[in-house]
């Protein structure tokens, strides 16, 4: 649309007109019109940050995650281990955990890698299955759609901690852990993004463009591969951008309740598990993973909320492009 097809929209309406540009640049405009939303940005690259050089800083403090140190779970028991604060002592940043000794600073960055890993690769999965789905049913014909979206109301009504629970339990242990709990978070929780997908792909497919397509002779695919799917990336940008943080709590409490990711392999559902009986002398034992948990959803969300408000005109229009202060629109 040009400057001047956006000067005449918006002349009359005492809203000042803002010169056009293009889609990323105006998505990039909107995010930065929220605060908020940046702050969580930055901290959400932060903890990726940390994640990604986990062994980096694991080396600097000298320690590993999975190392077992029989000899120092008594010196643990017997004090408050927080490392060069006092306890255990400068080698240990953190201090160990009571059971096994393991050093806590180095599972506590490796369990942002878990954590953040599995709710990724889960996201994804969620991601394909649901777009592919959901465009399938809105495109095949009435049975094809009727069988898809009959399946995916049975997905949708599956509660995903049992089912998941169930599907862990009965997997052999071999199979690596984060990779199985982020196929199965995955498996189990595309059916909402399905649902989404299909009902914008139903409106997409019968506007006028769409229609040109068809009448040019393309085929089915082609034409949602070059038409509807950049119609479908702002809602499926959106959905996965909250998707995230549900997978790392769902994550986190598999791990918790014992069936996800296993030892000594980091997790902090798992820290937290291991803070039950000694969080109460130690509080540091439930506080760190805890906190880490919480930050990370906060962000995760708070990220994924400004991403929706960006992508959104309408929402986008409360926003005082420029200043980072939301305002209303004047009439």
């Amino acid at each position: 649309m040009s400057e001047a097809l956006v000067a005449a929209e918006v002349a009359g309406t005492g809203v000042d007109p803002v010169p056009a540009a293009s889609g990323a640049r105006q998505f990039w405009r909107r995010l930065r019109a929220q605060r908020a939303a940046l702050v969580a940005g930055a901290l959400v690259a932060l903890l990726v940050l940390v994640a990604l050089a986990a062994p980096l800083l694991t080396a600097l403090e000298g320690q590993d995650p999975t190392t077992y140190h029989p000899a120092l779970v008594d010196s643990a028991r017997g004090g408050v281990p927080i490392g060069s604060f006092g306890g255990i002592g400068g080698d240990h940043w953190l201090g160990v955990e009571p059971q096994t000794g393991r050093d806590l600073f180095a599972r506590l960055v490796y369990g942002a890698r878990v954590s953040l890993g599995v709710a990724l690769a889960a996201t994804v999965v969620q991601v394909v299955i649901g777009v592919t789905l959901g465009v399938a049913a809105a495109l095949g014909n009435r049975w094809v759609d009727q069988l898809l979206s009959r399946f995916t109301d049975i997905i949708v009504a599956m509660p995903l901690m049992i089912m998941a629970l169930a599907l862990l339990a009965i997997v052999p242990s071999s199979f690596p852990r984060p990779v199985l709990v982020a196929l199965v978070i995955g498996l189990i929780g595309w059916g909402n993004i399905a649902k989404i997908v299909r009902a914008q792909t139903l409106t997409l497919k019968e506007l006028d463009y769409v229609a040109a397509a068809r009448l040019s002779g393309w085929g089915t695919w082609r034409i949602a591969r070059r038409e509807l799917l950049p119609g479908l990336a702002a809602p499926v940008i959106t959905y996965a951008a909250l998707l995230a943080p549900s997978n790392i709590t769902v994550e986190a409490a598999l791990s918790f309740l014992g069936v996800g990711v296993k030892p000594p392999t980091p997790s902090w559902g798992q820290m937290l598990t291991a803070a039950d009986v000694w969080y109460q002398a130690a509080p540091q034992y439930l506080l760190l993973p805890a906190g880490a948990l919480f930050l990370t959803v906060l962000a995760l969300t708070v990220l994924g909320d400004g991403v929706r408000t960006a992508l959104d005109p309408r929402a986008a229009s409360r926003l005082r492009i420029g200043t980072g202060r939301k305002r209303e629109a004047r009439a």
